[in-house]
């Protein structure tokens, strides 16, 4: 029997409203998304090579007719929009494979070949994505594979298009932005553990598919979950303006460092007046603090790049295409749609600093911020991925950090303590369940929720308070125009009632691993030392790395592992030789296997033993 339950009259009631403020009698979007459609797979599944199912479209079939109640009509639309997968044509050379992975994979017809952009997270979908491709245009040879920025779902699947074998004998080049590889490998490493937890709650990762479950994340439906690859870019773009032609294809670069990712380059196809605009201008408001945790992005920057595509772009383009949603044509519509984006991403930054400086705070300003009627009534800039709420505090905090500046505010209880406190002061548990019940009753779900929050971390086992958080989470996500705000509330919902389902979106990606440089690892090592536990070690080795013949003197003082890349000496108490592979293995806990060559003391193993493996299983709901 389903724990689920049906959507409370306050969620239908704001969820039917909606239906008459926003323009959905505009069907301009839809008939983008079915243009140039050829073939869908069928069935719209993908395997990996043990029989594994790593991609499932047709889970999302349900997506169709009227929105129910249990879902806000808005998210509704767009994961009707987002769902639909095949092979499109975006004009003629230029092709897209959509729904198969959190991202789109495009094809671009060469001279002798195909230059493949963006090859989606896994190696299996980008594999199948490829022979859907070539089963309806031919079996051309790919000769390149550009991706656009640093981000998995743009590079995780290039094995599935290409081979390393094929790149170091020069028969396909992989074209990058300066700095991807750094800036790929190394966000997933400091906080990777914290990061992969909470994208299981993002993407909705343990929960059913279905109007009561999981309907998609707004920027994509989920995430696949095969195996992920890294090949090093032979090309890198370093300046806007640069121009190269690859299989006859001449392609205009332009650069935009530190916008949706760290390193990100749009670019534009003279020969078919395409632009493309990697994940700088999609059909929604996008994250500028992503809500799996990363740094916040740069919406000053962000619009200034924009700025500058559209002035350079936009004049000579009929078509601009992005690696998530669908494109949009005609130069008008592209002028038009590229400059709500960036209208978007600057009014947010703008009005949030105004707001601020007038000595509002993050969640003052959120509860105040309005957009434009303009932007409001633009579907693109929706907040199904990103959102105003959210975005506005990420800004606040780029500026100003967490502190709102009110000294109450600046040293309070951690939850478990504060909770009990508060609990106390309204009369005990059993009466902080009545008053929430009240709450939920009356439709204030979110003030629902802050009291049994407090009631979960001073008595996780209360069952009444744990049915009622659950059952409010729920109407929370119900009603949530973003995907992933309702992935959040349906996953911290499914966990209240069954039990911690830990991180089911990792992914095996040795490859990408493989990547991080000496000094990453050694970082990863440090973030990984149990301080308390290596206060009174006092180790100094010296390393030595055989693949590159570099040798650090690695330190281990007051808990601080500290490396520098120097010669080796004779006061080291221990030296270690060893190939970075092993290195890499050592970040992973494994000093057993064979390939160190220790001698001196036994430092290696005594660090070892203070280093601290995350914790993929962390409550999050729970205390």
């Amino acid at each position: 029997m389903s724990s689920h339950k049906n959507a409370s009259q306050s969620v239908i009631d704001n969820n039917k409203a909606l239906l008459q403020s926003l323009p959905f009698d505009d069907t301009q979007d839809f008939e983008d998304a079915d243009r140039g459609f050829i073939a869908a797979l069928q069935p719209g599944i993908v395997h990996d090579s043990d029989g594994e199912v790593v991609w499932n479209n047709d889970t999302y079939s349900f997506l169709s007719g009227d929105s129910p109640d249990t879902v806000n009509p808005s998210l509704w639309r767009q994961s009707t929009l987002v769902a639909k997968q095949g092979l499109y044509e975006v004009v003629e050379g230029i092709y897209q494979v959509r729904g198969f992975d959190l991202s789109n994979v495009t094809f671009i017809e060469g001279n002798t070949g195909i230059i493949v952009i963006d090859p989606l997270i896994s190696t299996e979908t980008a594999a199948a994505a490829l022979a859907l491709y070539r089963q309806h245009r031919g079996e051309r040879e790919v000769r390149a594979v550009i991706y656009t920025h640093s981000h998995i779902d743009h590079f995780g699947g290039v094995f599935g298009v290409a081979s390393q074998e094929d790149v170091d004998a020069g028969r396909i080049e992989v074209i990058a932005p300066e700095g991807l590889v750094e800036e790929a490998v190394a966000e997933n490493v400091f906080a990777g553990t914290a990061m992969g937890r909470r994208a299981g709650y993002m993407y909705g990762a343990a929960l059913e598919r279905g109007p009561q479950g999981a309907v998609g994340a707004g920027l994509g439906q989920t995430t696949s979950t095969g195996h992920a690859g890294l090949i090093v870019p032979t090309r890198d773009i370093t300046t806007t303006g640069e121009t190269h032609t690859v299989d006859g294809i001449e392609i205009e670069f332009q650069m935009a460092p530190g916008t949706e990712a760290p390193s990100e380059m749009h670019f534009y196809f003279p020969q078919f007046r395409a632009l493309c605009m990697a994940e700088n201008a999609t059909h929604t408001l996008h994250n500028l603090l992503t809500l799996r945790g990363a740094v916040v992005r740069d919406p000053h920057v962000w619009s200034t790049y924009l700025t500058e595509a559209i002035a350079t772009f936009s004049d000579r383009t009929d078509v601009a295409f992005a690696s998530h949603h669908w494109p949009t044509w005609g130069q008008d519509r592209v002028n038009t749609f590229l400059s709500t984006q960036r209208d978007l991403y600057s009014y947010l930054h703008d009005q949030t600093l105004r707001l601020a400086n007038q000595g509002h705070t993050g969640s003052e300003i959120a509860e105040m911020f309005a957009l434009p009627p303009a932007l409001e009534q633009a579907w693109n800039a929706h907040g199904y991925y990103g959102s105003v709420s959210h975005n506005v505090k990420a800004i606040y905090q780029r500026y100003l950090g967490w502190f709102d500046g009110n000294p109450a505010r600046l040293w309070p209880h951690p939850p478990a303590e504060i909770s009990q406190r508060y609990v106390e002061a309204m009369g005990g548990l059993d009466r902080v369940v009545e008053l929430a019940q009240a709450a939920f009753d009356a439709g204030d779900l979110r003030w629902a929720a802050t009291l049994l929050d407090h009631a979960i971390f001073t008595d996780e086992s209360h069952q009444q308070a744990r049915d009622l958080y659950a059952d409010t989470l729920e109407q929370l996500g119900y009603g949530s125009e973003n995907g992933t705000w309702r992935n959040f509330f349906l996953s911290g919902a499914s966990e209240l009632r069954g039990s911690n389902f830990g991180t089911p979106t990792k992914t095996d990606a040795p490859a990408i691993m493989a990547q991080l440089s000496a000094t990453q690892l050694f970082d990863a090592i440090a973030v990984a030392v149990n301080g308390p536990k290596a206060w009174d070690l006092d180790l100094v080795m010296d390393v030595t790395i055989t693949d590159t013949d570099t040798n650090y003197r690695v330190t281990l003082r007051n808990g601080v592992l500290v490396y520098l890349e120097q010669e080796a000496r004779e006061d080291a108490a221990a030296t270690i030789r060893l190939q970075k592979s092993r290195l890499l293995a050592l970040v992973g806990g494994d000093t057993d296997s064979p390939g160190i060559d220790a001698a001196g003391d036994d430092s290696l193993s005594q660090l070892m033993s203070v280093l601290d493996p995350g914790d993929d299983n962390f409550n999050i709901v729970t205390p």
